[in-house]
């Protein structure tokens, strides 16, 4: 007997999807997926694959409106959908929005076990606010569990709710995809490097133009290689932002050097970037995941990024180097062993590629499907039928 599962997350994320689908699969859960929103063009460029959809899903009207950092989303009709969608269990992907807390009341109103998929760290930023933080443990403290991506988020969670009711379901993107993308670009790495106007060789930054993500010290580290490195290897920027005018104005000090702002990249072309790259740079000074990595290290490359990373814990181990927030000189230090030393590069290759196997979209959606079940009182069958195949734990 399948268990009765809505999830309530904001916008249709390219990365999610196939996390649902994946979910849907499982003939133990009977998923319907409510979005707040179909996307969040003031912050995201990227194309909504509704195509890719395999499972029950609804988007729910909505009004927003950005002011100043904050985002404002409004949504009509959230108990109305919950009541018709009818859920044993509700999994909500956060407690920022009204309709995560109009959700949550319903489901104390009706005696549904609530979960909620909480990405959050310690070292995020928005951490620093008590406001936040207050109403945030306020929140925690009403959910009957938690669903966590990795490590940070799990130590952060029990320390905030106190609670042993937390279910890892690790981040993922379409590993599979970006691999086979991957295996293609290379095969045209010649005619590509002329098509996209990419160096010989180079390191890579893909995300927003924003300054949490640290550009500003990418652009500095990169500077204080020696010039005969520089020559040598490029830097590319792909994302699109606010502080991108900013950035390109910088950038044009860097002589000899090359950095190139290749603009907003959709998903099926940045494995092109990312299979001709030396190495994936995030040197962002707070970010409660960094799915970059996840992309970066199915197409094999190492990685180095800041510690205060989500993902940080659970994916650059060996295959990579983790600096510190803003540390320039480690970030340069960390940026010439790797571009001068091809058999380290070799080497991390290897571990990301054998790394990024265990978060896959099927890893992520039994932790799902474990945290699910074991919300309702017949679900301790259901974990007996999944210990052979259990999702990595911390």
């Amino acid at each position: 007997m399948s268990v009765r599962l809505v999830v309530v997350t904001e916008i249709i994320s390219p990365y999610r999807i196939p996390v649902f689908n994946a979910l849907a699969r499982l003939p133990e859960i009977d998923l319907h997926v409510m979005f707040l929103a179909k996307t969040d063009s003031s912050m995201r460029q990227w194309r909504v694959y509704t195509d890719e959809i395999q499972f029950s899903y609804e988007v729910l009207p909505s009004w927003r409106q950005r002011i100043g950092k904050h985002n404002l989303l409004l949504n009509k009709h959230v108990t109305r959908a919950l009541r018709q969608a009818n859920p044993e269990v509700i999994l909500c992907g956060g407690y920022n929005y009204l309709a995560s807390w109009q959700a949550l009341r319903w489901a104390k109103r009706n005696a549904v076990p609530f979960l909620l998929w909480c990405e959050s760290t310690a070292g995020d930023r928005r951490n620093l606010y008590r406001i936040v933080e207050g109403v945030k443990r306020t929140f925690l403290n009403d959910c009957s569990g938690f669903v966590v991506p990795g490590k940070s988020a799990f130590e952060y969670v029990r320390q905030m709710a106190g609670s042993d009711d937390i279910f890892v379901a690790p981040n993922a993107v379409d590993t599979k995809l970006f691999s086979a993308q991957c295996e293609v670009a290379q095969i045209r790495a010649a005619r590509l490097r002329g098509e996209l106007g990419l160096p010989d060789r180079y390191f890579l930054y893909v995300g927003r133009l924003v300054p949490e993500k640290g550009l500003s010290d990418l652009l500095q580290a990169y500077a204080n290689l020696d010039s005969q490195l520089r020559s040598e290897v490029g830097l590319v920027i792909a994302g699109d932002g606010p502080i991108r005018a900013e950035m390109e104005a910088a950038a044009q000090s860097n002589f000899p050097g090359n950095v190139h702002f290749a603009g907003f990249v959709e998903r099926d072309q940045l494995a092109s970037y990312y299979s001709l790259a030396e190495c994936l740079v995030l040197p962002t000074h707070t970010d409660t995941w960094g799915m970059v990595v996840n992309e970066a290290m199915a197409c094999g490359l190492p990685i180095i990024c800041t510690d205060v990373a989500g993902c940080a814990a659970d994916l650059v181990s060996s295959n990579g180097i983790l600096v510190g927030v803003s540390k320039i000189s480690e970030l340069s230090d960390a940026m010439r062993d790797i571009a001068t030393d091809p058999e380290l590069r070799n080497r991390m290759s290897a571990e990301s590629r054998r790394l990024i196997q265990g978060y896959s979209p099927q890893h992520c959606a039994e932790g799902i499907a474990k945290a699910a079940f074991a919300a309702v009182p017949r679900g301790n069958n259901y974990q007996r039928q999944l210990e052979n195949h259990a999702v990595s734990t911390l």
